[in-house]
């Protein structure tokens, strides 16, 4: 089953999406948010291309696990977006994600303002394949 993620911020909204199988994830894209909360035309693209099966979004979390400042606003705007696209919602911890973005980015010889926007993608690419795996170590030992 597809998974699609997302790193709902203020201004931006990183789009990851996983392979078929739910194996491998990917950066896809950075919309305006208030197109993604808007349900418009561009993101309704992105559903219809990838069809996914779960929409998985990232919840900030301190780095002691407890729901950050922004976390009740994100969870709502993620059912919100999840109810308009009749999608199951799934949350991941997004913790260091963009840290770690910006250092993959760095690595691949951009500067900071050229990053802008590709961050979230990125994001949202490693907290999805966080939960991809995670989900997959959990069927594993349910088989046993």
């Amino acid at each position: 089953m597809r998974a699609l993620a997302l790193d709902i911020g203020e201004v931006r909204v990183g789009i990851a999406a996983s392979d078929a199988s739910g194996r491998i994830a990917s950066p896809v894209k950075v919309l305006p948010a208030a197109e993604v909360l808007g349900h418009a035309k561009t993101f309704r693209r992105i559903l219809e291309d990838y069809e996914p099966g779960v929409l998985v979004c990232g919840r900030p979390q301190t780095l002691s696990g407890e729901d950050g400042p922004q976390a009740e606003r994100l969870m709502a705007q993620a059912k919100q977006i999840a109810d308009a696209c009749d999608l199951p919602l799934e949350f991941a911890d997004e913790r260091l994600s963009s840290a770690e973005a910006k250092r993959i980015l760095r690595e691949e010889g951009l500067r900071e303002r050229d990053m802008r926007g590709k961050v979230d993608m990125v994001a949202a690419s490693l907290f999805l394949q966080a939960w991809l795996d995670a989900r997959r170590s959990q069927d594993d030992a349910a088989r046993g």
